[in-house]
């Protein structure tokens, strides 16, 4: 109870201090006439522009007998009017960090007894009232003028829904915009930084564009959910990677490829500073020590797993095939197939392996980029894939646990906790980025996770997707005659 009562006054502490840095900043930012003035130019200019867009569309479609496109397309415009304004908020957040270090005006703000959590927050929240205001603002200004010159009103649901949608994109771009600003040395660079923002949020435009224009808004509230999560993830990420002693201490961005390779390599060999090579048995003990470290991101990848089968028989059982295509699948037709496998059953184990470490790739490269989210719905998908037409033989009138047997659990038995290591080891890799060993900084811990991953594919995934490859070419066809009867 004691420790609940110092933690309330603690994080109304924070939250005070961090107003009355956005206070100051955002007084600041109204002050500045080159802020304002576009602020105020796409609060009342845009939304008039988009109303005489909305007003031409109509009287156009009208023409042609096509007036449920024009109503569909008049909430785009609604999200566009919102979206707009937003945009600005990366100029402001651009400019928390690294626009007044290079101004000079950063050092008194670091050395006042702010906490690193109350700084950010404070400049955060800066940065984002001014855009989102005017958003609002706008959004208003354009429904009003609808009403008066088309009498037309958004649903309650849509606006809604269009007001979450802008307030989670500011906060995204805003998020991501003060990264960008705490990790650069410049406001060049730091501008751009910002085109890895502004450009994916400009693509998310379109997919909202796309669901407006079919009406799909349940598909919107599921959108919502993820950009909020989005938005959480990267203000967790800044949080952790913040520090005024790194954020003052730097002086410029440096590609320090040797510095790189000697922390790859060090972690990678097992070899410490002034020591020898670790012996092949000694490299392998630390590489299995390894694995403790992946509890949590191996539960994750199961849970994902399961999710993946459980959809899976959910959509076989919606989707069921035709009573023809149901037909051929059989066991003995299985069998039969096998015959056309022969003919390649030379070259078909490192076909296996390859497709395997192929596979396995592309999760680590798309997974670098999204913070392994990708990296999971990549190792969902052959679960996916097994689960389905378990399901589908199971409609078929086989016995799907008989085909599982047959056709999966053989080399499943080596393969899966091969992808499940490499799997594991992706996702702890790429979220290093969201939150970073808090003895070592980001750029250390980015290189030693992947080390690690490296160092975890090469002593344990290969050999048992090896392994996998040749039971799966030359066992699992012979479990599969003696289930089948072939």
């Amino acid at each position: 109870m004691t420790a609940l009562t110092q933690t309330l006054p603690t994080r109304k502490n924070d939250l005070r201090m961090a107003l009355v840095v956005a206070r100051r900043e955002i007084r600041d930012s109204f002050r500045d006439w080159r802020i304002l003035a576009p602020i105020i130019l796409l609060t009342v200019f845009f939304p008039a522009l988009m109303n005489f867009t909305a007003r031409r569309l109509l009287v156009f479609v009208e023409n042609y007998g096509a007036e449920i496109i024009a109503t569909q397309l008049i909430p785009f415009l609604l999200l566009v009017v919102g979206f707009f304004p937003m945009s600005f908020s990366l100029i402001i957040a651009l400019e928390t960090f690294v626009g007044e270090r290079e101004r000079k005006s950063l050092e008194p703000l670091l050395a006042t007894p702010l906490t690193d959590f109350q700084l950010y927050i404070g400049k955060m929240m800066a940065a984002l009232v001014p855009p989102l205001f005017a958003s609002y603002l706008g959004m208003i200004v354009y429904i009003v003028g609808l009403k008066i010159s088309i009498d037309w009103s958004p649903s309650p649901q849509l606006l809604i829904q269009t007001l979450l949608l802008t307030t989670v994109q500011g906060i995204i771009m805003v998020a991501g915009a003060v990264i960008v600003s705490s990790q650069t040395t410049s406001v060049r660079a730091a501008n751009l930084l910002a085109s890895f923002i502004i450009v994916p949020m400009a693509l998310l435009i379109q997919g909202e564009a796309a669901a407006l224009f079919w009406g799909n808004h349940a598909g919107l509230w599921w959108l919502i959910l993820a950009l909020l999560i989005t938005a959480l993830v990267l203000m967790r990420m800044g949080l952790s990677i913040f520090s005024r002693e790194e954020l003052m201490g730097q002086e410029i961005d440096q590609i320090r490829l040797g510095w790189i390779w000697r922390q790859f390599w060090q972690q990678f060999s097992g070899r410490g500073d002034g020591e020898r090579y670790p012996r092949p048995t000694a490299w392998y003990k630390q590489t299995f020590a390894l694995l403790p470290q992946l509890r949590l991101p191996m539960l994750v990848q199961l849970i994902a797993m399961l999710a993946a089968i459980i959809a899976s028989v959910l959509v076989a059982n919606r989707y069921p095939f035709s009573p023809d295509l149901q037909a051929e699948i059989t066991g003995g037709n299985l069998v039969k197939n096998l015959e056309y496998l022969q003919l390649f059953a030379g070259a078909l184990p490192t076909f296996i392996f390859f497709n395997n470490v192929r596979v396995l790739a592309l999760q680590v490269l798309l997974g670098v980029f999204t913070f392994g989210v990708i990296g999971v719905f990549i190792f969902m998908l052959p679960w996916g894939i097994i689960g389905f037409a378990a399901a589908q033989f199971a409609l078929a009138g086989q016995n799907p646990f008989a085909f599982v047997l047959a056709t999966i659990v053989p080399h499943a038995i080596l393969e899966l906790p091969a992808i499940l290591i490499a799997a594991a080891a992706a996702l702890r890799w790429h979220a290093t980025v969201i939150s970073p060993p808090p003895d070592r900084t980001l750029s250390e811990g980015f290189i030693w996770a992947a080390a690690d991953y490296v160092r975890l594919f090469v002593g344990v995934v290969v050999p048992l997707l090896l392994l996998a490859a040749l039971v799966e070419s030359y066992v699992t066809p012979v479990v599969m005659v003696r289930v089948f009867g072939g």
